[in-house]
């Protein structure tokens, strides 16, 4: 297992530049003793770049910092979690809207797409993030977004 962290962190050194930390190994399932290589992230990083396997280890991810104003929930409000979701598709929709250039230029891609800067801050694939999330929404595991 090391030998792959290892082995990881060298194929993937340049994303170092960008903001990338290696945080190790760790598991996604203690009990059953599955590793998982950790990394963490600037919020405005193409996440694409990362992988979200490597050698047969998944591959997760935090953000690591502070998260842009469209992304901020009073989480001192009792029960927060069943009126908020932090990772709302439309939270990343109204934060490209707004920042389109910004994100441009930090992600040193002038030629983006709206849809390329969703899926680069959203976990890598937007348009599976939000169909994963209206099914979550329609189960009632999260809530909808609401912007009031």
């Amino acid at each position: 297992m090391y030998e792959t962290l290892k082995r990881f962190e060298k194929k993937y050194a340049h994303l170092k530049k960008l903001g990338l930390r290696f945080n190790g190994l760790g598991f996604a399932d203690a009990r059953k003793k599955v590793h998982v290589i950790q990394v963490s992230r600037p919020f405005m990083f193409d996440s694409r770049l990362i992988p979200k396997s490597f050698e047969g280890m998944a591959v997760k991810s935090k953000i690591l910092g502070d998260l842009p104003e469209e992304f901020n929930i009073d989480r001192q409000k009792e029960d927060w979690q069943k009126t908020e979701f932090v990772w709302s598709p439309e939270r990343f929709e109204l934060f490209v809207d707004r920042c389109s250039i910004e994100i441009k230029q930090k992600l040193n891609n002038p030629e983006m797409s709206r849809e390329e800067m969703l899926s680069a801050l959203c976990f890598g694939n937007f348009e599976e993030h939000k169909t994963k999330c209206e099914k979550l929404i329609k189960e009632g595991k999260i809530p909808a977004f609401s912007n009031s």
